[in-house]
């Protein structure tokens, strides 16, 4: 069992990664009025008793809300189900909601969190890989129809515990839709273990050691980061890296018809491109960042779908947009993240040269 320390103004807490995590769910309930759960349905069903055994004597009282698995449940319908399900379930401040499921229900789970009587207790019990990276930080959110997280709050967890036995059902999509945050922790945080990690990783081969460690290590990674900066002030802004362009996909795919991480990885790649053209970096790291994409079999040439306007669009309503600039995290060279003012041409000259690049043909 790993243990991270988050540190924040907000508030302090562990992340506990490993096999049987949830069997500390109890020390975290103490205090607590009524307990709330909400669950991706697909999770539910197959991991909801492991949850309910955690929680002993208060899981056979335990509200309960089955939500849509993935980005589905991201929406204002069902924010506002969450907000009257606490309510008809008569939960109060003194009460704590856990999140248990992927990425997409801990955002859902931790903005009904945030909003409930202005803030009540949660605990993040993610599911998946992808979600590692969303639920530390206290980031929470969910979309609207012009934009991926355009409505949110920052809002801490009181612990988060990451089970990795129940990363065994885990389909090899998502197993490698999680995998591209956990490249992209080390992309932003390490000079020499990039180029090795792109070289050598297997996802189809990869032992539950090896998954625990990059796991533990995006966590350290995101942990110091957001330690440093809970509200995106500074260098917080780096997590973001590969996200402008990869949210813009996936929100033209219609949050659904491509993966966050597959997304992710497409805007990652992007953001190399990019960073060539204006930072100066070599194509090295983007040339190896690109054969283990397509390597470990995420979508590139589904870029072909998506026209750069309608990308760009997207882009325009980031949020790290502002004054009708764009803003990109790039990468000099890997380890050294920067934030960088592009114009709409220099999006537009990358986009094409991510085009030729993935073998589709250019706008």
């Amino acid at each position: 069992m790993e243990t991270v320390r988050v540190d924040t103004q907000d508030r302090s807490y562990d992340v506990v990664v490993g096999p049987g995590a949830l069997q500390r769910l109890h020390s975290h309930l103490s205090g607590a009025d009524r307990v709330a759960v909400i669950a991706d349905e697909k999770v539910a069903a197959l991991h909801g008793d492991r949850l309910r055994e955690a929680l002993g004597e208060n899981g056979r009282g335990a509200a309960w809300l089955d939500v849509p698995a993935g980005e589905s449940c991201k929406t204002l319908d069902w924010f506002g189900r969450t907000q009257q399900f606490l309510l008809e379930e008569g939960c109060t401040r003194q009460s704590v909601l856990i999140a248990f499921g992927g990425g997409a229900c801990g955002d859902l789970a931790g903005y009904a969190a945030a909003s409930y009587m202005r803030g009540i207790r949660f605990i993040q019990c993610p599911t998946t890989i992808l979600a590692h990276d969303s639920s530390v930080g206290g980031k929470t959110a969910i979309n609207l129809p012009g934009g991926k997280n355009m409505t949110g709050a920052f809002h801490q967890p009181v612990a988060v515990l990451y089970d990795t036995d129940l990363l065994r059902t885990l389909p090899q999509g998502e197993v490698r839709s999680g995998m591209a945050e956990a490249v992209k922790h080390v992309l932003i945080s390490s000079k020499d273990d990039a180029p090795e990690m792109l070289h050598t990783l297997e996802l189809a081969g990869l032992s539950e050691e090896e998954l625990i460690r990059l796991i533990v290590r995006g966590i350290r990674v995101k942990a110091d980061i957001v330690s440093r900066d809970e509200r995106e002030g500074s260098v917080r802004k780096y997590l973001n890296f590969g996200h402008t362009y990869g949210h813009a996909v996936e929100a033209a795919s219609g949050y659904g018809g491509i993966t966050h991480g597959e997304a992710v990885m497409i805007g990652m790649i992007y953001a190399l491109i990019l960073s060539e053209q204006k930072a100066g970096a070599g194509r090295e790291l983007t040339d190896a960042l690109q054969t283990f994409a397509a390597r470990n079999g995420y979508p590139l040439r589904q870029i072909a779908d998506y026209r750069f306007e309608e990308l760009l669009g997207y882009m325009k309503k980031d949020k790290k947009a502002s004054f009708g600039d764009l803003h990109f995290v790039l990468l000099p060279e890997a380890g050294a993240p920067e934030v960088w003012r592009v114009t709409e041409e220099d999006c537009k000259a990358a986009d094409r040269e991510f085009r030729i690049r993935a073998g589709v043909k250019a706008e």
